[in-house]
């Protein structure tokens, strides 16, 4: 937009200067109209300029907030992962306990139980 109207500036240059009356509502004066224009579209290019430089400043610090605490939502997420792998492990370590008990205990009543008829089987 901004190489268009410079080159319709150029091409269009003795018209911008030329000098008009123009009426500014208290005061008449004698100004070049195409001039003003030009200024006009100069000063709303660069204001939309500085309008875009500043959502693209506020999109990147809103990128870097939400980038943030993704990161810290991430490590919490990897901490209540890793309790409960923990719990887990803690859980499987009792039941292995529990199972060796039950297995000893079993084998203990079975040699009990040998052991018992084989004196049975002695006294007859």
């Amino acid at each position: 937009v901004f190489i268009a109207v410079g080159g319709f500036a150029m091409l269009n240059w003795e018209v911008i200067v030329k000098p008009t009356a123009l009426n500014l509502g208290v005061a008449d004066v004698q100004a070049p109209l195409g001039l003003i224009m030009l200024g006009l579209v100069v000063f709303l290019i660069a204001l939309f300029l500085v309008y875009v430089l500043y959502l693209q400043t506020t999109v990147m610090f809103d990128a870097r907030a939400h980038a943030k605490e993704l990161a810290a939502n991430r490590k919490l997420a990897d901490e209540a992962e890793a309790s409960r792998f923990t719990a887990l492990t803690a859980r499987v370590d009792q039941l292995e306990k529990n199972l060796l008990q039950a297995i000893e205990q079993s084998g203990n009543s079975v040699v009990a139980t040998v052991a018992e008829m084989d004196d049975r089987l002695k006294l007859r």
